[in-house]
């Protein structure tokens, strides 16, 4: 997945909180320093684009099974009515408070309900709700970069032996994570021989034969590459020997930021942009074996993993994930409590499992989850699920498109 900057902006998600008086006398000025931190804070922000709804506006179709879109939009209303009542979503200077986001959310699964034609409910919902655009990738006009992700299917062993011999790691004991006093960012580091937090070791330094995690092991894999892939998709379902499966979720990370092997290969020539595919680079990989572990430690940043149920994976929400519906989002860049539609294309693949064309695809989707592929207001990753299709839009998809929200009137 490509990563990309996103500018500063106006739009922010905004959690107010109480001053608790432990004193009767406290300082006035703290107080006020506080607020002005606070506002500060504020306009600094990321921001998308508010557009007023006009006849530029699509007609808002849905391609996707309307049951599961009910299905996701319900599972997100539960999301919003755990936020804190004195949550507000920030957006263009125009604060909208839990009550009227859980308020948008009803009234969109109530439309649902009615079972109203594709063009009728377009216009009820252009007529009922604020629409709202991301403002999309620096001077694009709203255009976003849409990828996909997917839980896969993997080959492993509870035991290491040949050709399983690839581990996955539990997150181990000397995995430290602190908050920062100062800023309140959270540090991911161990500490160190001198007693002091120091940054956890890199993929390079994991991987390496030294194997400072050995004792850690949760499963082997018999490919690095897909050993890989699991760390990008942040999930999946293993098939070990006897047939059966069971699921590893993320757990944790070792604090380094994400950099994109696909982008390495590009920069250095082995590839080309529009080649920088998951299936391009596994093809690039297999041809020069001699060049695999450098590429895959160009990704410093290390997933940690535990056994999950069979229950879908759940998202940086804590909510389970909706095949087809559920989107990953900046969530400092865009907002996490309005239900959205996306305008983007998707692959058309024969019996074989080649694709032979893209076509349009609109549907509404709900953003549930985050990633560190995904930075900035012009990109988003939208969920597969699991199966053949899958794991080819997944790998394949880098396809322009739009975004918009919406938010009750």
């Amino acid at each position: 997945m490509l990563r990309y900057q996103h500018p500063t902006g106006l739009l922010y998600h905004f959690k107010t909180g109480m001053v608790m008086i432990f004193s009767f006398r406290c300082n006035l000025l703290t107080q006020l320093l506080t607020i002005l931190l606070l506002a500060g804070c504020a306009m600094s922000q990321p921001y998308i684009q508010a557009i007023e709804p006009d006849d530029d506006l699509p007609i808002f179709l849905d391609d996707g099974d309307r049951a599961n879109l009910l299905e996701c939009a319900r599972i997100h209303t539960g999301y919003l009515a755990k936020l804190p009542k004195s949550h507000q979503t920030n957006i263009n200077g125009t604060r909208y408070s839990r009550d009227r986001l859980l308020d948008s959310m009803e009234s969109f699964i109530d439309l649902l309900e009615q079972d109203l034609g594709q063009e009728a409910f377009s216009e009820q919902l252009r007529k009922n709700f604020t629409v709202i655009q991301a403002e999309g990738r620096r001077s694009r006009n709203g255009e976003m970069l849409v990828t996909g992700y997917y839980e896969p299917l993997i080959a492993g062993s509870l035991k290491r032996r040949p050709p399983y011999i690839y581990p996955l790691y539990r997150a181990p004991k000397s995995l430290i994570t602190t908050k920062d006093p100062k800023t309140g960012k959270k540090k991911v580091g161990r500490i160190g021989n001198d007693g002091k937090l120091r940054p956890f070791w890199t993929r390079a330094e994991i991987d390496s034969a030294n194997q400072p995690l050995k004792g850690n092991e949760l499963v082997y894999l018999k490919d690095p590459l897909d050993a890989f892939l699991l760390h990008v998709q942040g999930s999946g379902r293993v098939l070990l020997p006897d047939n059966s499966e069971r699921s590893v979720r993320f757990s944790a990370h070792n604090g380094h930021d994400y950099k994109s092997i696909g982008k390495l290969l590009v920069d250095e020539g082995k590839l080309t942009l529009q080649q920088s595919s998951i299936p391009a680079i596994r093809r690039y990989l297999e041809q020069h074996p001699e060049d695999e572990q450098r590429v895959l430690n160009q990704n410093p940043r290390y997933i940690f993993f535990r056994w999950g149920s069979d229950e879908p994976p759940k998202g940086s929400l804590g909510r389970p994930l909706t095949a087809g519906r559920s989107i990953a989002i900046d969530r400092k860049a865009l907002p996490d409590t309005l239900f959205g539609w996306l305008e983007t294309s998707i692959p058309v693949i024969n019996k074989q499992g080649i694709i032979v064309d893209w076509q349009i695809s609109r549907r509404f989707v709900l953003p549930q989850d985050s990633g560190a592929a995904i930075k900035g207001p012009g990109r988003v990753d939208l969920f597969w699920g699991n199966g053949p299709f899958a794991e080819i839009a997944a790998g394949n998809m880098k396809q322009a498109g739009r975004l918009y929200f919406f938010v009750k009137k």
